[in-house]
């Protein structure tokens, strides 16, 4: 019944989109989307509140027996995230794509909104369901609908290569998750996460657990299965490089938090516990440091999410070491810091890519290097996107802030315990390490875009967006408010649902941790209120003076030019010691020759692509030549060899029937 009105639905959204005018497309879309997100974030913010679980369904017959579907917090958590994730993007595809309603075909705009709806709600229903059916079936629909995002500009060759690059990873994933709930079924009759309690209480759980997460850290872009990331992103819009990057990816981080709550506690646990914070600390420094060394705004934030996949990862780590010592105050820390920074990436996310969205519609790339002093000709686009770069990069009053002190202070808690000291040292320092460089690679992002001057005509003519993609980029910013200056009411709805975790209410460990939130949140306030009263200072001092502008001092030297700015390259030259080992660095361009007394202008680009990316990618293409030239060998040019094939066919299949087999 359930895959009866999901087969109804889908149907109802292609009819609608494809049915309705051009321009109203993305209303329906919107309509539709919203119309799933309010259902669903009313039964899970009920469920928040309550903390009780809501059964939804329960099939019977499915190649994994009985399948069900139920909302628990962990799962309203999800469905709230990717609710706002959605509305958002959906809202924000009507002004970005508004210029290319006289490029693309009415069905080409009509299957990306189908698209773009189906995921979403394909999303919700991947966190409510509990068997392994509908999971994997939700799963790949999710994965189908992003596939085809992806390649809205598919005439680009980069594009197609991206896709098929994400289409091949997620494949392996996938494949790796039917051989884990396969696994699961066979041995307790039941592919539902439940049963994953049982079975890992029962069998030696390491190789089962490592399966699952693999499967689930392809999607997340859990080192080194991280490769489609930097790729996808850039290469898709910039509302789905939102959704992918803040709400996607988070389908991941579900499942493996997801199948670490079923692990027994003992020495397995701890040994779960150490393999997720390792991952967690490569995860977080390779993608920081890689995006540091991007001189390109989309890849830049697309390693960005890798690095903060790392510190959600990360903080698990320590939950799980500290539920496996005991120490119930670091794993309500730890547990809770990964949940909230799971939604706070979502918001400063999603915000940042809008942002980069504003700027590519505007300027026509997201090159560094060619941008400059946008904040001048996009003063709401450059004010939000400052706010998304000090939250992401952890700083008072916004909300990142607010999730990595709780992950710090679950550090803390293992320190002092003395039971989790190494461990909690290695994860402290490193994530210290990640946050200095998030300020390297942010504040190269926002300088060399907004602030200087414009390098190009492109950006000097450059205008503010539509207001509705600036509502678009408001709901995020809501998030990122609410979480910075109110963190104890969101801490206090994250710990419900933290408690599949810690096996009970949440708040009882944390409350010790209450009032160090309500200090943060009163000098949240405090530095809103300053800043407010410098703001009107100023405003009152300057309201009867004449302000002039003029050129930026020299220091005398007055033939300044916008080659002597920063580029990106130059900004984080400083790292490029630590990257070089990581990456592939080539250059395009033409370098100045030696007879040149007098150099004309040079352009010259400098790339860093990911040394594992390269591997990996070098890997699967030989392959698929070496499948292609072997192919083609029995491409003869003669009938009589192609009539031959056809009856080798058949005689296999009449082999094959004789026996039994087909």
């Amino acid at each position: 019944m359930l895959y009866l009105y999901t087969l109804s639905a889908f149907v109802a959204v292609i009819v609608l989109i494809f049915a309705a005018p051009l321009r109203w497309k993305s209303r329906v879309s919107l309509a539709l989307t919203g119309a799933g997100a309010a259902v669903g974030s009313t039964l899970a913010v009920k469920t928040l509140l309550t903390g009780q679980t809501t059964h939804l369904w329960t099939l019977f017959g499915t190649p994994f027996g009985i399948d069900t579907g139920s909302m628990d917090p962990l799962s309203a958590l999800f469905v709230v995230i990717i609710s706002i994730g959605s509305i958002a993007a959906t809202l924000y595809s009507r002004g970005y794509l508004a210029h290319y309603l006289e490029k693309k075909s009415p069905a080409h705009i009509s299957l990306h909104y189908v698209s773009l709806t189906i995921m979403s709600l394909a999303m919700m229903a991947v966190v409510i369901s509990d068997g392994g059916f509908s999971f994997l079936f939700f799963w790949e629909l999710m994965t189908i609908a992003s596939f085809i995002l992806i390649l809205f500009d598919a005439e680009r060759r980069e594009v197609q290569r991206a896709a098929m690059s994400y289409l091949i990873m997620m494949h392996i994933g996938f494949v790796l998750l039917v051989i884990g709930f396969a696994r699961l079924e066979t041995l307790t009759g039941s592919a539902s996460f439940e049963a994953l309690a049982h079975y890992f209480g029962q069998v030696e759980s390491l190789p089962l657990f490592l399966v699952f997460l693999l499967g689930f850290g392809m999607k997340a872009g859990l080192f080194p299965l991280h490769v489609w990331l930097p790729e996808a992103h850039p290469a898709a819009p910039s509302h789905v490089s939102a959704l992918m990057s803040g709400v996607m990816i988070k389908t991941g981080v579900y499942g493996i938090l997801r199948v670490t709550a079923a692990v027994p506690e003992g020495q397995m646990l701890q040994n779960v516990g150490l393999i997720i914070l390792l991952g967690g600390i490569v995860t977080g420094l390779w993608g920081v440091i890689l995006a540091a060394a991007q001189n390109d705004i989309k890849r830049l934030l697309a390693y960005s999410s890798i690095e903060n996949i790392g510190v959600i990862l990360l903080g698990l780590g320590v939950a799980v070491l500290g539920k496996a010592s005991g120490n119930e105050a670091m794993a309500a820390a730890g547990v809770v810091g990964t949940l909230l920074h799971t939604a706070n990436h979502s918001f400063f996310k999603s915000l940042l890519f809008f942002g980069a969205g504003n700027v590519l519609s505007k300027t026509h790339t997201t090159s560094l290097d060619s941008l400059g002093g946008l904040g001048r000709h996009m003063p709401m686009t450059a004010l939000l996107f400052l706010v998304g770069t000090v939250a992401i990069c952890a700083l008072p009053p916004l909300n990142g802030f607010v999730s990595e002190l709780l992950i710090y202070l679950g550090m803390l808690k293992g320190i002092a315990s003395g039971s989790n000291t190494l461990s909690s040292v290695a994860a402290l320092s490193s994530l210290a390490l990640i946050g200095g460089i998030v300020i390297i690679a942010c504040t190269k992002l926002y300088g060399i875009v907004f602030l200087g001057s414009p390098r190009t005509h492109e950006v000097a003519e450059a205008s503010e967006v539509d207001n509705t993609r600036i509502a678009a980029m408001v709901l995020p910013l809501a998030g990122i408010l609410f979480v910075g200056l109110f963190p104890n009411v969101a801490i206090a709805l994250i710990a419900r649902a933290a408690g599949f975790f810690l096996g009970g209410d949440a708040l009882q460990p944390i409350a010790q941790l209450i009032p160090t939130f309500t200090s943060v949140s009163r000098a949240a306030w405090v530095l809103v209120a300053i800043i407010a009263l410098m703001a009107w200072v100023r405003h009152r001092l300057m309201k009867n003076r004449t302000v002039t502008t003029g050129p930026t001092w020299g220091c005398g030297f007055t033939a300044t030019n916008v080659r002597m700015q920063y580029t990106g390259e130059s900004f984080s030259e400083g790292l490029q010691s630590i990257a070089r080992p990581l990456t592939h660095n080539f250059g395009t361009g033409e370098s100045i020759g030696k007879g040149e007394i007098f150099p004309r202008e040079h352009k010259f680009h400098i790339h860093h692509r990911d040394r594992i990316g390269r591997l990996l990618s070098a890997w699967w293409v030989g392959s698929l030549h070496v499948i292609n030239s072997r192919v083609m060998r029995l491409r003869t040019g003669k009938i009589n060899h192609y009539i031959l094939f056809a009856l080798a066919f058949l005689a296999l299949v009449f082999v094959l029937s004789l026996f039994n087999k087909l």
